[in-house]
């Protein structure tokens, strides 16, 4: 079993034959579960209908969507419908079965929401502000994924999770793939993204274990951040590897499972 995470840039520029392709060849191999991102989307989306996204950073200095109520139901919107149904649509196109879901769905993710953020204000403040409708994913439940996946499918997951009052709640995509690979005892997550892999003082870490990944956290860029995190996330759900990887490379997801490009992570 691969999880396959999809970042947004690869929705909107690297749904093309060259990737459709090399996810049939890995199928011949290996059952696969898809996840996608899509925050970009969801914030084009907000603004053209008037509601203006707002990102907060934590402490550690993880930047993320401040989720209301309104921004978690425009959120469900363009995720598990317009950009999952793109994904799903593009899928089929190239002969693979894919099926959309969310994590709502059977309750795939199950999240207890955040009722207070720590984060740090415009002027360098520490400050708790309430909480809104993220989540922390707090259970997996991986057997309609399974299901779908005995029966000849590849799940495509929208990252939304339900809450402990059975709440819509906004989850980030890369740990909810975590979550996911955990859940599911895959052997490999693959995050396909814009960049290369992980890049520390201009250099490509080609393979990192799960002590180095951790010390990274503080090195790395916003957006890379939170996919080391799901890579220490997943590896500590028992996947056997996580690999950070360009999308935009020849046969990208076999070059990154034979460690050809990207950044391996590894229990050392």
């Amino acid at each position: 079993m691969i999880v396959l995470k999809i970042g947004g840039d690869i929705v909107e520029k690297g749904m093309n034959r060259n990737l459709s392709d090399d996810i049939k060849e890995t199928l011949k191999r290996d059952s696969m579960v898809i996840v996608h991102g899509g925050g970009d989307e969801v914030t084009r989306v907000a603004e053209k209908i008037g509601k203006k996204q707002v990102f907060i950073t934590s402490p550690s200095g993880i930047r993320s969507r401040y989720t209301d109520y309104e921004t978690v139901q425009i959120y469900t919107m363009v995720m598990a419908g317009k950009v999952n149904k793109a994904v799903v649509r593009w899928l089929l196109s190239e002969n693979i079965p894919a099926f959309g879901v969310s994590g709502v769905d059977a309750a795939i993710l199950r999240a207890r929401r955040k009722k207070r953020l720590l984060i740090i204000d415009e002027r360098g403040r520490r400050r708790i502000i309430e909480g809104g409708f993220t989540g922390k994913i707090i259970d997996v439940n991986p057997a309609p994924l399974n299901l779908l996946v005995q029966s000849g499918y590849v799940p495509v997951v929208a990252p939304i999770a339900v809450g402990e009052e059975h709440e819509l709640l906004n989850v980030d995509s890369d740990r909810a793939a975590a979550y996911l690979a955990g859940g599911l005892r895959a052997e490999s997550i693959i995050f396909l993204t814009d960049v290369q892999g992980v890049i520390v003082n201009g250099e490509l870490l080609e393979e990192i274990s799960l002590e180095e990944a951790e010390s990274l956290l503080q090195k790395v860029g916003p957006g890379m951040d939170k996919k080391v995190l799901a890579s220490i996330e997943a590896l500590r759900a028992g996947v056997k590897e996580a690999i950070i990887s360009s999308g935009f490379v020849e046969n990208p997801v076999t070059s990154a499972m034979e460690h050809k490009v990207g950044t391996v992570v590894t229990l050392g």
